[in-house]
């Protein structure tokens, strides 16, 4: 079953110290000053910060559901389709997207979800 903006929206808003703003084509999602994620609605695609590793091996095991996005910092974003993914991966995702860019201090306060 694909995953609604409306569940991407549950689950980004449930993190600590979320704030989310709106552009022209996207909205950026940040924890603390710092982005972790951005949603297309055109697209219905959402873009993560995620590890190196993590991004191709994403995008090597479902390139129909994931894609290469960009590369910075010692990251790799990655593109994922709502459409074919299931919430409580995406759920996984958004939370590591957000614990690579959330402070040590607030990490530690919130329970690890992807456990």
């Amino acid at each position: 079953m694909a995953t609604s903006n409306k569940q991407l929206f549950k689950i980004v808003d449930a993190l600590a110290e979320v704030q989310r703003s709106s552009g022209q084509q996207y909205e950026t999602f940040r924890v603390r000053g710092k982005n972790f994620g951005y949603y297309w609605p055109r697209t219905q695609t959402v873009g993560l910060k995620q590890t190196l590793s993590e991004q191709l091996a994403l995008v090597a095991e479902r390139p129909d559901v994931f894609e290469v996005q960009f590369t910075a910092g010692g990251f790799g974003w990655v593109v994922v389709y709502l459409e074919g993914v299931e919430a409580d991966e995406l759920a996984e995702l958004v939370f590591e997207a957000w614990r690579l860019s959330a402070p040590e201090e607030l990490v530690a306060q919130v329970p690890d979800l992807a456990r």
